[in-house]
C-alpha cells in the first residue's frame, strides 16, 4: 500500500472530529491563546493541558452516544425529559446571534488586513466590517444550502491540515530563532491579581470550545452515518474524535507559544480592533517563517476563521431544527427537516447582520453576556451529557466505566467552580 493510499484512507476515517476542530479553533485559539502567550509567556501552557483533561469526557460523550445508539445525543436528552431539550434550545437561541457575529467579524478583520480594505468606499471601519461580514455570510449560506455535510466535511479537512502545518512550522522556526524578548519579561501570572484571574477564567471557559460543540459533534456524526449509509464503529468514532480534540489542544499550545516567543517581553501589546489584531497575528508568522510565507499564512489564518464561521453557521440551525423536531414531533416532521434547517439558517444570518450593522459598537457588552451564558451552560450541559451516557438504556459494552464516572464528577466540580468564580469576578 502506497503512502498516498494510507493518507487518503486516514482522511476518509476522519470527519466530525475535524468539524469539531474547525468550530473550536477560532477566537479561543487565534485570539485568546495568542494573547495568553503574549501576556504571560509559557506559564499558561499547563492550564491548557489541565482544562482539556477536565472537559475531555463531556466532549467525548457526543460521538460516543451516536456510535452506541446510531442517533444524536439530543435524543438522549429527550429520554431524560423534554425539559432537557428545552434547556439546550434556550441556551442556543440566547447566544447564537452574538457568537456568530463575533466570529464573523474576526474573519472580516482578517480579510480587511490581508487585502488592505480598511478605507473601503470611504466607509467607517465598523461599516466596512459589517459589509465584508455580509459577503462572508452570503458565501457560507450558498455553500451550506447547496452542499450540506459532504461539502463541509471536505472543506474543513483541507483547512485544518493547512493551519496545522503552518502553525507548527512557525513555532519550530521561532524556537530555533528566538527574538530574545522572553528573558527581559517582567509580567508574571499571579492569582492575587483580579485582572489575571478574569483573563484565566475567560480563557479556560472557552478552551477548547463551548460545551455546545459536544452536541454538534454528535449531530455531525449522525449526518456522516446517513451520508455513508452505515453507523461508524465505536473505535472509528473515538479515533476521529481524539484526532480533533487533541489536535486542537496542540494548536492552542502552538498559538500560545507564538504569542510568547514574539510578543512576551517585547514591550508591545495586542491591538483591540479585529483588523489591527489580524495584522499583528500575521506579522508573527511572517517574522517566524519569512516574508515569502505571508501568502500561505494569510490563507491559513483566513481559512481557519472562515471554517469556524461556516461550521457555526451550520451548527446553530441544524441543532435548532432537530430540537424543534423533538419538542414538537407532530408539528415539525423529520421529512421537513431540510426546510426547517434553511429557515433557521436564514434567521441566524438575519440576526447576525442586525447585530453587525446596528449594534457593533455594543459588541463587547453582548459578548460578555454570551460569555456568562456559556459559563453557566457548560456545567449544565456536562451534567446532561453524563446522565445520558450513564443511562441504563446505553448497551453495557458502550457505557463508560467507574473510572470515567469519577473523572466526570471531578470535572463537574471544577466546571461549577469556574462558573461561580467567573460570576463573582465580573
Amino acid at each position: 500500500m502506497t503512502q498516498k493510499k494510507i493518507f487518503n484512507g486516514l482522511l476518509a476515517r476522519l470527519g466530525p472530529g475535524l468539524l469539531y476542530a474547525g468550530a473550536a479553533v477560532g477566537v479561543s485559539h487565534l485570539v485568546q491563546s495568542t494573547r495568553a502567550g503574549g501576556m504571560f509567556g509559557f506559564e499558561l501552557i499547563i492550564a491548557i493541558v489541565i482544562i482539556h483533561l477536565i472537559k475531555y469526557p463531556f466532549f467525548e460523550f457526543g460521538p460516543r452516544y451516536t456510535a452506541a445508539t446510531g442517533r444524536n445525543i439530543l435524543h438522549g436528552y429527550k429520554k431524560l425529559g423534554i425539559w432537557a431539550v428545552w434547556i439546550y434550545l434556550s441556551m442556543t437561541v440566547a447566544t447564537m446571534f452574538i457568537i456568530q457575529a463575533a466570529v464573523t467579524v474576526v474573519t472580516a478583520g482578517l480579510i480587511t488586513h490581508i487585502f488592505g480594505l480598511q478605507g473601503l468606499g470611504g466607509f467607517e471601519p465598523q461599516m466596512v466590517a459589517a459589509i465584508i461580514s455580509s459577503l462572508i455570510l452570503l458565501i457560507c449560506f450558498t455553500l451550506l444550502a447547496s452542499g450540506h455535510y459532504v461539502l463541509l466535511d471536505r472543506l474543513v479537512k483541507f483547512i485544518i491540515l493547512l493551519l496545522s502545518i503552518t502553525s507548527v512550522a512557525a513555532v519550530i522556526m521561532l524556537l530555533f530563532n528566538n527574538p530574545g524578548h522572553y528573558e527581559s519579561a517582567t509580567v508574571f501570572f499571579t492569582f492575587s491579581e483580579t485582572a489575571h484571574l478574569v483573563f484565566l477564567v475567560t480563557f479556560l471557559g472557552w478552551m477548547p470550545a463551548p460545551m455546545d460543540i459536544s452536541v454538534w459533534h454528535s449531530i455531525w456524526s449522525e449526518s456522516k452515518n446517513e451520508s455513508e449509509g452505515r453507523v461508524a464503529s465505536m473505535k472509528t468514532a473515538l479515533f476521529d474524535f481524539r484526532v480533533g480534540f487533541f489536535g486542537t489542544a496542540l494548536l492552542a499550545i502552538c498559538f500560545l507559544l507564538l504569542g510568547a516567543l514574539v510578543m512576551y517581553g517585547s514591550g508591545e501589546s495586542f491591538e483591540a480592533g479585529g483588523a489591527a489584531f489580524a495584522g499583528q497575528l500575521l506579522g508573527m508568522y511572517q517574522q517566524a517563517l519569512g516574508t515569502w510565507a505571508f501568502p500561505i499564512v494569510a490563507i491559513a489564518a483566513f481559512t481557519t476563521m472562515f471554517s469556524t464561521t461556516l461550521t457555526l453557521l451550520d451548527a446553530f440551525p441544524r441543532t435548532i431544527s432537530i430540537s424543534m423536531e423533538l419538542i414538537f414531533p407532530n408539528q415539525v416532521k423529520h421529512r421537513n427537516n431540510e426546510k426547517t434547517y434553511l429557515i433557521w439558517l436564514l434567521i441566524t444570518i438575519a440576526g447576525t447582520l442586525t447585530i453587525l450593522f446596528f449594534f457593533l459598537p455594543s459588541m463587547g457588552a453582548m459578548v460578555k453576556v454570551a460569555t456568562i451564558v456559556a459559563f453557566v451552560s457548560a456545567p449544565i450541559l456536562a451534567i446532561l451529557n453524563t446522565l445520558v451516557m450513564f443511562d441504563k438504556a446505553i448497551p453495557d459494552q458502550y457505557r463508560p466505566g467507574k473510572l470515567m464516572l469519577i473523572w466526570c464528577l471531578l470535572g463537574l466540580i471544577t466546571l461549577i467552580g469556574f462558573s461561580i468564580s467567573y460570576l463573582f469576578l465580573i
